[in-house]
């Protein structure tokens, strides 16, 4: 049985292909958004290691896989040759919605917030704001891509509320898995 090869020395020399077919370096701004939603994904993946809520991990799996198409739809680029190549990596405009029924959902079940909280709670709530803050990051890269690659709206809306939906994923966490949410103090180090 044949094997497909993990590397193909294509990208040894500083540059590396993008599914429409061109050719950049690894610097580009494309790489480093693909990058920042790869490291969101692999964050994810540890965020579902270590719950033990299939609900809340099936949600992230489908996320994980909603960050695929993504990153497909960020490595074509927007011109006259690749129509055909977009039209099949196209990023639903939907998907934002259903983020937001499981926003309504999950926060409602919580309680009101009256001040900041500490990325904290837990094991698997201090993952989901971990993951948080790379999506902000993942966010921006593309913004930053956006002044110069053509990006789908949906997929900025998309990761746009994805980063509201790890916040209240990160406090469902830390309600039902017990562990109180630590809040903002103005305080000093407890040095003497």
């Amino acid at each position: 049985m044949k094997h497909s090869s993990i590397y193909t020395k294509n990208g040894d020399s500083g540059f590396t292909g993008l599914f429409s077919g061109e050719v950049l370096e690894k610097s580009h701004l494309v790489f480093e958004a693909l990058g920042n939603v790869d490291e969101l994904n692999s964050a994810l993946g540890l965020c579902i290691s270590s719950s033990m809520h299939e609900d809340l991990n099936t949600i992230l799996e489908t996320i994980q896989s909603r960050l695929i198409d993504i990153g497909s739809c960020l490595a074509v680029v927007d011109d006259e040759e690749n129509q055909e190549k977009l039209q099949r990596v196209s990023f639903d405009c939907e998907y934002t919605g259903e983020l937001e029924k499981i926003i309504d959902l999950l926060d409602s079940e919580l309680p009101m917030l009256t001040q900041f909280i500490l990325p904290s709670g837990g094991e698997s709530s201090s993952r989901a704001h971990l993951a948080r803050s790379i999506c902000r990051r993942a966010e921006r890269s593309i913004v930053k891509l956006k002044n110069s690659y053509k990006i789908s709206q949906s997929v900025m809306t998309f990761m746009n509320r994805l980063s509201d939906l790890l916040f209240v994923v990160a406090r469902t966490f830390a309600r039902r898995d017990g562990v109180r949410e630590k809040t903002y103090k103005k305080a000093k180090l407890p040095i003497e």
